[in-house]
């Protein structure tokens, strides 16, 4: 699909990705719990006397998390952000970890209520989730890491082919590829957001780095397009396979946490954004990050995978294109709802992420002739 302009129209796409609005802008403040509703939640959990309390800051700022210590073990408490409080939509979370739980596959065990029949507790409109606390470390950024985290992607999606969802819980569709809301929010940003304080000055330039957005967009999207047949391999993917949502031990991976993103789409979108994210050279201020990726994690990530679950060329030829899609697209969603990208404003960031698609634009043809055959994942080589 290709859309030049703003203005432009085009083909409707035959993908569909989260739906982008504008939002006033304002400081997104951490949400918290107080200490009558934390009473009120865990009274419904059978954990024995709680010991202690202590808020777990990670992850959206609009989902608050507590670790507790409790008689019967440690937990994590979870408040669904409003957007992700339906409660269909966490039940169907809940049958996904079950599935992959029966197959071995490593997630954070959810824990039921003292009836024993439910996985959630809701009180108004708010929704509750209750883990048991999984005492892993974060990514280190090895190869061995990289390596297993592949692997596991590739574990998930073969455990998920066998996954039926119930008839009134129907699997969510779309993605970030080829997704007309990531060009109708790329519009918005050179448009509703031009006057926001984070491009301040810099509105003769953003011009130029939305169109800039748009055309890189348009072009991977067709190259994906190419690349991948219609008839490409389709399951249950998990949406947001990055570092954060990956526990680690001993260069393994101990759980993977995180299913609010789950839905029906080809294998090689979630393949495509894992090796993304965790090949980023990042960290600090975005106008010092790298331009490249790191090319050993690139590799060692789709060598996991293919260890398991094999790549086709087309497949391999497509993923660097995929990574541009998913790249900008991430940036989309933040911006046009708050003019930033955490602390970063907006044209930081969107001049950062022009600098890194057009590394990966310029050495598309040599990431595509990496050999991703299967290797051992060896510890001995995770520097």
């Amino acid at each position: 699909m290709s859309n030049d302009a703003c203005g432009a129209t085009g083909a409707a796409s035959p993908r569909i990705w989260k739906a982008v609005s504008v939002t006033p802008f304002q400081p997104q403040q951490r949400a918290s719990f107080d200490a009558t509703e934390l009473a009120i939640v865990m009274s419904n959990y059978d954990v024995g006397a709680i010991e202690s309390i202590t808020e777990f800051p990670r992850g959206s700022r609009q989902s608050p998390k507590v670790g507790v210590v409790a008689e019967r073990g440690k937990f994590l408490l979870k408040r669904r952000s409003t957007a992700r409080a339906h409660p269909d939509r966490v039940r169907l979370a809940h049958r996904v970890q079950a599935h992959l739980a029966a197959h071995g596959f490593p997630i954070a065990p959810i824990i039921f209520t003292r009836d024993g029949r439910h996985t959630l507790v809701q009180q108004g409109s708010n929704v509750y989730e209750l883990f048991g606390f999984v005492a892993g470390h974060a990514y280190e950024k090895t190869a061995a890491e990289t390596h297993d985290a592949g692997e596991a992607l590739a574990r998930f999606h073969i455990a998920m082919e066998t996954f039926t969802p119930p008839e009134t819980q129907p699997i969510p569709v779309g993605d970030y590829h080829d997704a007309p809301a990531v060009r109708s929010g790329l519009c918005s940003i050179g448009s509703t957001l031009s006057s926001h304080d984070s491009f301040s000055g810099d509105e003769a330039e953003l011009a130029t780095l939305v169109q800039f957005h748009l055309s890189a967009y348009d072009a991977a999207a067709e190259a994906v397009e190419k690349e991948t047949p219609p008839d490409s391999r389709e399951t249950v993917i998990h949406a947001d396979w990055h570092p954060g949502n990956l526990l680690f031990r001993k260069h393994r991976v101990l759980a993977v946490i995180d299913y609010d993103s789950v839905r029906a789409s080809e294998t090689v979108i979630d393949v495509g954004n894992g090796a993304l994210q965790f090949s980023m050279l990042a960290g600090g201020d975005p106008a010092t990050w790298p331009d490249e990726i790191d090319e050993k994690r690139y590799r060692a990530f789709l060598q996991g995978y293919a260890s398991k679950s094999p790549l086709s060329q087309g497949q391999i030829r497509a993923i660097p294109h995929l990574m541009i899609e998913a790249l900008i697209s991430e940036c989309v969603p933040p911006i046009t709802q708050t003019g930033s990208v955490g602390q970063w404003t907006g044209f930081r960031v969107l001049q950062m992420v022009r600098r890194k698609v057009l590394w990966l634009q310029s050495n598309i043809e040599r990431l595509a002739e990496i050999d991703v055959t299967a290797a051992s994942n060896d510890p001995a080589q995770s520097s």
